[in-house]
Order: structure tokens, then sequence, then C-alpha cells
């Protein structure tokens, strides 16, 4: 063993003798309970313990996915309350806390009264939410992500960016597992990320940052795992909410969020509508080096995306009893767009004013997505909190059709032309999926738990792509450009994890193995790639509580970022007839060592988390763009040697007044990649940081107002280098319709600087890019609820006095 990896296992083997981790702990002295509603465990319910007889807040924390928590104290009489979105808040009475932790019991919270005039809601959640294992950001607190995409809220959340072409990252890391619902959907599967963009944000209720995922969860993703939860009510009875959405540039959208339950079953509805005109606008300045001359090209494109995206889905819970739910659920979903494209190439001698040549090519594209997701899942809870077992069976049925003209013509400056040519590109894909996942949770002793899980995915997609051009015999197909793809992916895997507590400690151990077998062909070449491979995940967290409502956390994952479907398509985009991109039917995965040590403490206004981290990655997966002498490219996906990256991350949440709240975070990060092996070139030593700041005033009760800053540095690459990006939202939202309803309006990148603008440098080139995918945007949005009550700011002084 080489003495990096050495140093590395060394480091793993320090942390799990050292540390321990990831839930906060059942100290000796303070209290600890569980949260229900009836029956029903409630995670992330906020329980805060303040002192008696002054009302000072000591301490506060989140219930875990079972409602348990427990807070740390010294001896004294303290009181608690208790408080979770549209239920009724709950104050103890006085306690008395000795050296031992007193238990508090079941504690039951019964939804907030049906008719409005009654409701008084004490305190809202925070939009953001800090935990050590994970960051929740709760959608509906940010008035910026009214009228927006999925796409649009994630660029938005602390950690995560968002690219022109809507690819996500986290900390700087493209490589990023997305899942919906705590599972893998259709919805980023053939498009990846990019797909988020016709999810309605309105249908969100929160998501969850996790930066270092323990053995529970896929090994996919070496950034971590990002989880979108959609909405979906228990409220007894018949409740809603309706939102209509207008917007410039063209943007019309309907939602409605239905939810009706009544004893043992529970009824929801999401439907979303949205018709969008989004234009976009890309340029590119290029030098080619041939024959001891430069040749200069520009290139111009603007575009228009119209975009009509339905997305309805619908539920209902079954309670065999209230221990025993089965829950059935599908999805449909359907997406018809029309793209428009115009591209100028205009093409000079280095360092003459006179132009060579001009040449002008269209794009015109239909494309149709249908989607339909069917799932079926069983929970069964034990006498023994904590103890359960959850089946779920869930099938995928995506199919993306593409049908797209391409005119070009050249023009010379003495007149002359070339002929016009007409070309046309038709691709047809389609994925099936079937998901079978089991997992099993069983408390032991007094604070020990015991977890495991199975999970077997078997995927199959196939791309059926061909390019024709007309000519006076017909349409002929160009070579090299028609074949069919199929890509075969079976994985299947088994975790068992291991945690318990002591003192100020706990721990959670876990290893998750996972069985890979991929095959890629090309069948008109009949060019057969099989892929299988067999690997161990392990992870370690510990956790610490110190005094003064501060905690210490250790982690350590192995991730893996095996190459997907569009990763290993070998086929090339053709709307431009100078740039092509593709997969490599030859790429191989990406394995990453990941640790992380942070710390969060707990204020009476505020919380305070911070981090440090560090990944080792070999086979590094990055996109390469080569230059041939014509001045044509080609991108696509390549392995590098190895990357280092460590970085330190500040969040924050804040309100130092009653009706001012802020939200912040920062980080910073270096990022040494060696990519040696393809090309002595290619290599980068990076120092950059990014940081986002939100402040919401709320002014006469029902009148909010927010701005939010977002600066992201400049940044080295392998080939070049990363501009920076700066940009500024407002908002602002008013109750209205006697408190029924909400008016929000939000000017998203006010000043129009949402641009990715990027230097990319070879032996033979240099390329400069400015892209912009989304121009400034205006959104008006009103929201309407059907026996819901919004969630109102109070201030922390009023809580305490309560």
């Amino acid at each position: 063993m080489t003495s990096k990896p050495l140093l590395f296992y060394c480091f793993f083997c320090l942390l799990s003798c050292v540390s321990v981790f990831s839930n906060p702990v059942w100290a000796q002295s303070g209290i600890r309970g569980r949260v229900q509603e009836k029956q029903t465990p409630m995670a992330s319910a906020t329980v805060r313990l303040f002192r008696l007889p002054d009302s000072s807040f000591v301490a506060g924390t989140l219930t875990d996915e079972s409602g348990a928590f427990s807070l740390a104290s010294t001896p004294g009489n303290y009181f608690a309350r208790i408080e979770f979105i549209g239920y009724q808040p709950v104050k103890t009475a006085a306690l008395q806390v000795r050296s031992q932790a007193l238990d508090l019991g079941v504690i039951q919270l019964s939804p907030t009264s049906n008719s409005l005039k009654e409701v008084v809601v004490q305190a809202e959640k925070s939009s953001m939410e800090l935990t050590l294992d994970k960051r929740v950001f709760n959608v509906g607190k940010d008035l910026a992500n009214a009228g927006g995409t999925a796409s649009d809220i994630l660029s938005n959340v602390p950690s995560v960016a968002v690219d022109v072409e809507g690819n996500v990252s986290l900390r700087g890391s493209s490589n990023v597992r997305i899942l919906i619902d705590g599972r893998p959907s259709g919805l980023v599967s053939i498009k990846g990320g990019s797909g988020l963009q016709q999810l309605q944000g309105s249908a969100i209720e929160k998501i969850e940052v996790i930066t270092n995922p323990s053995a529970r969860y896929e090994a996919e993703g070496m950034g971590g795992v990002i989880n979108i939860i959609l909405k979906k009510e228990r409220q007894e009875g018949i409740n809603g909410s309706f939102d209509v959405i207008t917007g410039h540039p063209t943007n019309y959208g309907l939602a409605a969020n239905v939810n009706y339950r009544r004893r043992n079953l529970n009824f929801f509805v999401n439907y979303t509508l949205a018709y969008r005109n989004t234009p976009g606008r890309n340029n590119l300045y290029q030098e080619v080096y041939r024959n001891d001359s430069t040749f200069v090209s520009r290139q111009n494109s603007r575009s228009q995306l119209k975009g009509m995206n339905n997305n309805a889905r619908a539920g209902l819970d079954y309670y065999f009893s209230e221990k025993s739910i089965l829950t059935a659920a599908y999805t449909w979903r359907t997406s018809k767009g029309k793209r428009f494209t115009n591209l100028e190439y205009l093409d000079y001698q280095y360092q003459s004013p006179e132009l060579l040549a001009t040449t002008k090519r269209t794009q015109d594209e239909t494309e149709t997505e249908p989607n339909s997701e069917y799932v079926l899942t069983y929970k069964k809870t034990f006498a023994r909190a904590g103890h359960e077992l959850t089946a779920d069976i869930r099938y995928l049925d995506n199919w993306e059709n593409s049908d797209q003209y391409f005119t070009q013509q050249t023009f010379y400056p003495g007149g002359g032309s070339t002929p016009s040519i007409l070309q046309r590109a038709l691709n047809d894909e389609t994925e099936k999926q079937w998901l079978l996942q089991a997992d099993y949770v069983r408390p032991f002793a007094k604070e020990g738990k015991l977890e495991a899980g199975i999970r077997s995915s078997f995927r199959d997609m196939t791309n059926n792509y061909s390019v024709t051009q007309r000519a006076e015999t017909g349409w002929q197909p160009l070579e090299g450009l028609t074949n069919n793809f199929l890509y075969e992916e079976r994985i299947h895997a088994a975790y068992a994890i291991l945690g318990n507590k002591a003192h100020k400690f706990s721990y959670q151990l876990g290893l998750r193995g996972e069985i890979t077998d991929v095959t890629t062909t090309l069948k008109q070449t009949n060019q057969v790639n099989p892929r299988q491979y067999a690997n161990l995940f392990p992870s370690v967290h510990a956790t610490y509580d110190l005094p003064r409502q501060h905690a210490i956390q250790a982690s350590y994952s192995r991730r893996v970022r095996r190459p997907q479907y569009n990763d290993l398509s070998p086929f090339m985009t053709f709307s431009d007839s100078r740039n092509f991109y593709s997969g490599n039917p030859d790429l191989n995965p990406e394995f990453t060592h990941a640790f992380e040590v942070g710390h969060i403490k707990y204020v009476e206004k505020g919380s305070f988390t911070s981090s440090l981290y560090y990944r080792h990655t070999d086979g590094k997966i990055i996109r390469i763009r080569r230059v041939d002498d014509g001045g044509n490219s080609t991108t696509r996906p390549e392995n590098l040697a190895t990357e280092h990256a460590y970085g330190a991350e500040f969040t924050s949440s804040f309100s130092p007044k009653t009706w001012w709240k802020l939200d912040g975070s920062l980080n910073f990060f270096r990022a040494i990649t060696d990519g040696a092996n393809l090309d002595a070139t290619y290599q980068s030593d990076t120092y950059s940081w990014f940081a986002r700041m939100t402040n919401r005033f709320t002014f006469w009760k029902n009148l909010d107002i927010q701005a939010r800053a977002n600066y992201e540095a400049p940044q080295q690459t392998p080939q070049g280098t990363r501009k920076a990006l700066a940009t500024l939202d407002l908002s602002m939202s008013k109750d209205i319709l006697r408190g029924n309803g909400t008016l929000t309006l939000n000017v998203l990148d006010v000043f129009n600087s949402r641009r990715f603008r990027s230097i990319t440098e070879g032996s033979n080139f240099y390329t400069e890019s400015n892209s912009q995918g989304r121009l400034r945007q205006i959104n008006l949005t009103l929201n309407y609820r059907l026996r819901q009550a919004k969630k109102k700011t109070k201030g922390l002084d009023e809580e305490q006095g309560g």
C-alpha cells in the first residue's frame, strides 16, 4: 500500500477510535422525550429549553426521524417549548432537572385549527435549519422562490451552485446525488440535474443537503446528497394551497397542493402547470494557432425556449393501524418544448479588421418528454420507539423525443456565398427502471440502534440517434452520426449501521457493499463495453457535546462516482456545428475519501455552524476541451489522475431584531488537480471562495422584504479559469384576502449579472466564453390557502414569555 492511502486509512482508524457521532447526546443531566401527532413520529420539530423564572434561553434542538430529542443542561428549574409548522405549540409545565436526564415521555402536537380566524402561530421555522449531519432549507420561507423552478431554488441553497445548463454542484463538486423524497426519480435521470428546470418550486416543501452521507445512502455522489422533499400535508379534513404565477420574461403557472384526511385514509395531490418563454445568450471568442498563423473566430448565439410543463402527483396513505401504513403514489409528467436558436460565426485573420467569412446557422427543435413513476411503500412501526421496518418498490418509465432542423450558410466579403444546407437530427431516448429497497431499524439497550437494509436497481436505457442532410436525391445520413446506444445497469447493495451513546459521546459505524454491472452497446458498430466491479464503502460519524451548547462532530465516508448514461454515450450534440459535446464510453468510475470535522453552536437568537473538510479523489472526472486545426472543438469527460480538495465552511442563522432575520454562508476551498496521466498541462492549484447572504425584514406584521446576494470567486481549472459571478435578488410579500392569501413580487438577478464566464486554453487554442441561460426574471405570485394558516414571525422575547 502506498504512503498516501495508508495515511488516509490511519486517519480513518483514528477517527473511529477517538470520535463519536451523529445525533446529539442524551446527557447525564437534561431532558429527553419524543414528539408525535397521534401515533406518527414528527421529525424536525423544534424543541427549546428556557430557564425559570427569567425565561432566558438555554438550549435548542430538532427531533430526529423517530421524533426523539435530547437536550443537555445543568440541574435547575426550566420549561420547554415544542413547535412544528402547522401545529399548535406546546409549553410544558415547570421542569425540575436533577443529576439524571428527565424523560418527558411522548409529547402530542395537534394541527392548528381549521378556522384561520382562531389561529395564533407563535413562531416560524427558520428558512434554514442546521444540524451537524445535514442542512434543511425550508422553501416556503424564502420569498425569492415564489414562481421559480427547482433549479432556481437550488441555486439559492447554501453550498449549492447551478450552472447555465442546470447542472448542480455541491461545495464545488459536480458529482452530487439528487433524490426526491429520499429516492431516485426519473426527473433527474435522462437529463441529469437540468431536468429540475421542469419542476415548479411551489411543489417543494424543503431541501436537505447532506455533505458527508452515512452508509444508509447510496455510495453514489462524491460531493454528497441533495434530497428534495415534496409537499404532502397530513392534517385532518380537507386543506390545501394554490398558486397563480405570472412573470417577465413569459412565465405563467398554476399550482395546487391539496390534502384530504379522514381516520385511516389520507389522500394527497400536487399539480403544477407552467408555460415559460426563456431567452438565453452565449458569446464565444476563440484563437486557433496553425502554421505560424493565428485565426480568430467570434460566435454569437441567441435562443428562445418555449415550454409547457405539466406535473401531477397523487397518492394515498392507508392506515391498517396507527403502526402499519401503506402508501401508493403515481407521478405523471409531460413537457413539450420549442427551442429556436440563431448562431453567427465571424472569422478573422489575427489583428486584421477584415472579415474572412460570416456563417449563419439556425436551430429549430421540438422536444416531447412524457414520464411516469409508480411507487408502493409499506411502513411498520413496533412497540418500542424507533423500531421500524420500511419496504419500497418503484417503477420509472421515461421517454424523450427530440426533432431538430438546422440551416447553415456561409457568406464572403466579396458577395459570394455557399449553398444553404438543411440538416435534421432525430433523437429518441427511453428509460425503464425498477427499484426495490427495504430498511430495518432496531433499538437496543438504552441508547443503541442497529440499522440494516438492502437495495436493488435494474435500469435499461436506449438512445436511437441519427443525423441526415438534404440532398437532391433526398435525405442522406451523415457518416458516423447514426447509431443505437444501449445502456444496461444493475446495482445491488446492502448496508449495516451500528450506533450508540455514552455520556457526552455518540457514535455511528456503517459499512455498505455495492455490486455494479454496467454494459454499453453500440448496435450498428457492435461495440460492447461491459463493466463489473464490487466495492465496500465504510462510514464513521462521531459527536461530542461540549459545555454551553456547543457540539463537535467528525466524519469519514468513502464515495463513488459511476459514469452515468450521459457520461458514456458517444453521441455528439449537433446544434452547434463547431463545438461538439459527448460522453466517453471508456470512462472509469472515480472514488473519493471524504473527511469532515464540524461544529455547531446554538444561541438565543440563532445558530452557527462551521466545518473543515478534505476530499481525496482518484480518477477525477473532468470535461476536457480539444480544438482541431479548423477551429472545431470536442468536449468530453476524461479520467484525470487525482484531486485533493480542502475547505472551510461557515453557516449562520441569526435574528438581531424581532423584525430582522439573517442567513449567511461562506465557503473557502483549495483544489489541487493532477491530470498528467493525460497531458502534462492538465494541472491546477486553485484557491477560491463563495458567499451568500440573505436579509429578511418584516414590517407592519404582514409585509416582508428580502434581499439576497451571491458571489462566487474566480477559480482555476486544469485548462484555464472560471471567472467570478455575482448576483442580487430582491423580493417582497404582503398578506391579502383577510390573511387567506399572500402576494409576492420578486426580481431575480436584478443587475442581469448571472453570466457564466470562462477561459479555456490548449497548446493550439485560446477560448473565452460568456453564457447566460436565464436573463433577469420578474415574477408575481398569488398564494391562496384553504384551511391552512400562514406561519408568521414573532419575536423571541414574546415566545419566551408565552
